[in-house]
């Protein structure tokens, strides 16, 4: 059985960062994931994925003492409170979002400042860095309060405002602080022209200040006004911090490996831009008015991902690497025993090279909406996006991984039928209103036949629903996105049979679970949690069918899943747990759509 002795909750951490990398900040103050200088390059600190050779950054009370975390209002800066009997302490944590020029414009630092609020109190620092997900060692070089640690490809440098001592290779300091004192510790990447430079007082304040004050202006521009205002703001700030300033892209989620079950297998590699969690990203985002991001992420989208430039209009690989490159080989790390325990870990993603053709439809979804609400896109990439739906005409009915990225055998997935369906229809709906040029007899053409041949072999008689495969009596969650994508009416009799059934065997508690592995065996050992999008989309569907008070009570408590920061893993367990890597972008951006429709639904 797998072990959590020594393991902070997958839960029990914030997330900080500057739009390049983040760092996990667990609730014991220890900084026990940070990729550095970027989300997918090797991890410094990753004592979330084993405690003794991961590598960490312990800051914390030496006396008993409970803690508490809350971000300062509106902002992504983390704050960690120590409750001691002799008095109360905190640390500020924070990454600043640099708009430097000069020698300083590659300065990327992580900041950690502590104050004593009240009383005094005891703390001691051990900054123990594991190069290469920890297996190239390094050397430290110490100067009174100025540490450098050097390893073969990467050092980083940390400054103080307390004297260090060195302890082995790593960098510690016992200090006291009374009501009114403070430290900090500033960590940056060095190499070119950036050295070591001390952090002062002064100037962690002056940063303090401005990283409150970039997080305030970038949220300013939010229009949502409902009644989940804080959790869809929490959300947004995620999913701006899972964005990588600069080319655009999107990450899953900042972590690998985190297991979707303890002990399990079910563990991957999240740190790359999925078209399909990106696509949606730009939804939620363009809902809430953040059209710069959706601006941002269309770049990517012609650079990198439609045709041109020689790049091929399909198969389209269904993720890229930050940097818009193909080539993510997937590979374990043995020395590394996973989080409790459960390995493998794993770098790299071998779900590169599948065949889902469901990223279509959400792809020109996406381009769909940012032409609707944002900007209209050029004449290139009108050419872009019919080169995508011709390919689509010609590929549909192909068998493919499908969405849940399964690797028990290829199969004709009902969810892969209804986006080739949206991307046929979302296109028809701009040449329609732009007058833009298209074979517009051809994709009709298409688009109808998907639609009969999901209603003749998508539908199951015996189970008076729509069901996973063609052929089977397996139901999925993923058909829960039929009315939500317009495919069907929300109260068509069909789909609230199909809601019903949904309902009773893949609900629990308003919780989702995507498909039962055992009537639908995925190649993989092992079971997993509710899927937390899954239960998001389940919110939106009901709220559509006109069950409206179910649907609010479903989405309160999904709510009540939620970390103590309002923050959500991948998945759920069956003791109300957060499982697998965190916090992922697909629940925040499900999360904020489902808000939109119930707010919208209750007037």
């Amino acid at each position: 059985m797998p072990t959590g002795a020594g393991y902070v909750p997958i839960a029990d951490h914030g997330l900080i960062g500057d739009l390049r990398s983040v760092a996990l900040v667990g609730s014991n103050g220890t900084i026990d994931w940070y990729c550095c200088p970027s989300f997918d390059a090797p991890s410094v600190f990753g004592a979330v994925l084993d405690a003794e050779r991961g590598g960490s950054f312990e800051l914390a009370a030496t006396v008993p003492a409970r803690t508490k975390q809350f971000y300062f209002p509106d902002t992504n800066v983390l704050i960690t409170r120590f409750f001691t009997e002799d008095g109360v302490g905190e640390v500020q944590d924070f990454m600043p979002v640099t708009c430097a020029t000069g020698r300083d414009a590659d300065r990327h630092r992580l900041i950690r400042r502590v104050l004593c609020v009240r009383g005094s109190l005891p703390f001691r620092v051990r900054v123990a860095p594991r190069f290469e997900y920890g297996s190239s060692p390094h050397t430290l070089r110490l100067d009174g309060d100025v540490a450098v640690f050097e390893s073969a490809k990467l050092s980083l440098g940390l400054t103080a405002t307390v004297v260090l001592e060195a302890d082995g290779a790593d960098a510690r300091a016992d200090f006291k602080l009374s009501e009114g004192e403070s430290a900090v510790f500033a960590l940056d990447q060095l190499g070119g022209e950036v050295a070591p430079r001390r952090c002062p007082r002064m100037e962690a304040e002056e940063q303090f200040t401005a990283t409150v004050a970039y997080w305030r202006h970038w949220l300013s521009a939010s229009k949502y006004r409902g009644r989940w205002r804080e959790m869809v703001h929490r959300s947004a700030l995620t999913l701006k911090l899972l964005t990588y300033a600069p080319t655009g892209a999107i990450v899953a989620a900042p972590t690998t490996s985190l297991p979707e079950q303890l002990g399990g297998e079910r563990n991957w590699d999240y740190r790359y831009v999925w078209v399909r969690d990106a696509a949606f990203c730009v939804y939620a985002l363009l809902r809430l008015g953040f059209t710069g991001e959706a601006e941002a992420f269309m770049k990517f989208v012609t650079r990198h991902i439609t045709p041109g430039d020689g790049k091929p209009s399909g198969p389209l690989q269904i993720m890229y690497g930050i940097d818009g490159r193909t080539d993510l080989p997937e590979r374990e790390l043995p020395h590394l025993e996973g989080h409790c325990c459960s390995s493998p870990v794993r770098v790299g993603n071998a779900a590169a090279d599948q065949l889902q053709l469901d990223i279509y439809g959400a792809l020109i979804d996406s381009i769909y909406l940012y032409d609707k609400w944002a900007e209209p896109i050029s004449s290139e990439q009108w050419d872009d996006v019919c080169a995508l739906v011709d390919w689509v005409c010609e590929h549909w009915d192909q068998p493919d991984e499908g969405v849940w990225e399964t690797r028990g055998g290829r199969k004709n997935f009902l969810y892969s039928r209804l986006m080739c369906w949206v991307a046929i229809e979302r296109a028809i709906r701009m040449a329609n209103r732009r007058g833009l040029p298209a074979d517009l007899a051809r994709w009709q053409q298409r688009r109808d036949t998907i639609y009969r041949r999901i209603h003749s072999r998508g539908w199951s008689e015996a189970r008076q629903a729509f069901v996973q495969y063609e052929g089977s009596d397996v139901l999925d969650a993923a058909v829960l996105m039929m009315p939500l994508s317009k495919f069907i009416a929300p109260t068509d009799p069909k789909w609230l049979s199909t809601l019903d059934a949904l309902t009773n065997d893949l609900v629990s508690d308003s919780l989702v679970y995507r498909y039962d592995p055992l009537a639908s065996p995925d190649g993989l050992r092992g079971d997993e949690g509710t899927f937390s999008i899954c239960s998001f989309w389940y919110v939106e569907a009901m709220v559509r069918a006109g069950r409206v008070d179910e649907a609010r009570l479903a989405f309160e408590k999904m709510l009540t899943y939620a970390n103590h920061l309002g923050l959500y893993a991948e998945e759920i367990s069956q003791t109300g747990e957060q499982q697998g890597n965190f916090p992922q972008a697909f629940t925040h951006l499900a999360l904020i759509s489902a808000a939109f429709s119930l707010d919208r639904a209750l007037g």
